[in-house]
């Protein structure tokens, strides 16, 4: 499981750095702040993530969570902190390696003008194509995985335009997957989609994490199915961690009632 302070989300100083080598660790944060400028928006952030595994952030909006994402994603510079994969400061990786090793799924969406979803997918395998973008045998065998992995094959030829929701998160998580990461990042995967195309997607996921051993670290507001996805959550409040542990130690009612400012009547109304 991801380690670090349970409840603060600080590491101890010692003990970070080294836990990579006893428990694989793909992915390392430690004491990150994260802003636009000088503004910061989160604040000494410290997690762990494996292969294989999943961390979800929990949190209000505007508590830090796609600033965080964006950050790993290295959309925005860390103000301070240390981000490390596989033992590796980001810092002393090359952009186009670090785009290998790191796939990004956020909110944005890519201009996609009369491009059909292959080309969508394609443009996952940028870090490898050259100035030219253009694809030999092996990326077109990845795209080609990609697609069936994500159960989006029978839309390679759909304009992206005009496909659903649901139907367009599935390829830009094969746009996402093609890169062939090691690490996949999430910006609210679900949202806006029907309880059919949440459960399949996250099924999806859970397939891809296990069968790729890639470590995942996404946001979520349903914290019912972080629940059933997440090895671990991550409360953010104000910027800050409340809580780092598993979802059965930080997603009872009595946590999130704190977590979310709500009432324990209000919450009993609609949840209990």
């Amino acid at each position: 499981m991801s380690s670090s302070s349970s409840e603060t989300g600080r590491g101890t100083k010692t003990d970070l750095l080294y836990y990579r080598s006893s428990n694989g660790t793909m992915l390392l944060i430690k004491d990150l702040c994260a802003g636009y400028g000088k503004r910061e928006i989160a604040h000494d952030i410290s997690f762990t993530v494996s292969g294989g595994e999943v961390l979800t952030f929990i949190g209000q909006n505007g508590s830090g969570k796609s600033t965080l994402l964006k950050t790993l994603a290295g959309q925005i510079p860390a103000l301070s902190g240390e981000i490390l994969i596989d033992g590796v400061s980001v810092s002393e990786l090359k952009r186009n390696d670090a785009a290998k090793l790191v796939s990004a799924m956020l909110t944005d969406r890519p201009k996609t003008d009369m491009m059909t979803c292959r080309d969508v997918v394609e443009t996952g395998r940028y870090p490898y194509t050259g100035t030219f973008g253009l694809l030999g045998d092996a990326d077109k065998r990845a795209v080609a995985e990609a697609m069936e992995l994500t159960d989006s094959a029978e839309l390679a030829d759909c304009f992206f335009s005009e496909i659903s929701d649901g139907q367009k998160q599935r390829v830009m998580l094969a746009r996402a997957v093609a890169r062939e990461p090691k690490i996949l990042l999430l910006d609210e995967p679900t949202s806006f989609l029907d309880i059919h195309y949440k459960l399949t997607f996250l099924e999806m996921l859970d397939r891809l994490r296990r069968e790729r051993n890639i470590a995942v670290v996404m946001s979520l507001h349903e914290t019912e199915l972080a629940a059933k996805i997440s090895d671990t959550v991550l409360l953010l409040k104000g910027g800050k961690c409340t809580g780092l542990g598993t979802p059965a130690e930080l997603l009872g009612k009595e946590r999130l009632t704190e977590h979310f400012d709500v009432s324990e009547g209000l919450y009993n109304k609609y949840y209990g």
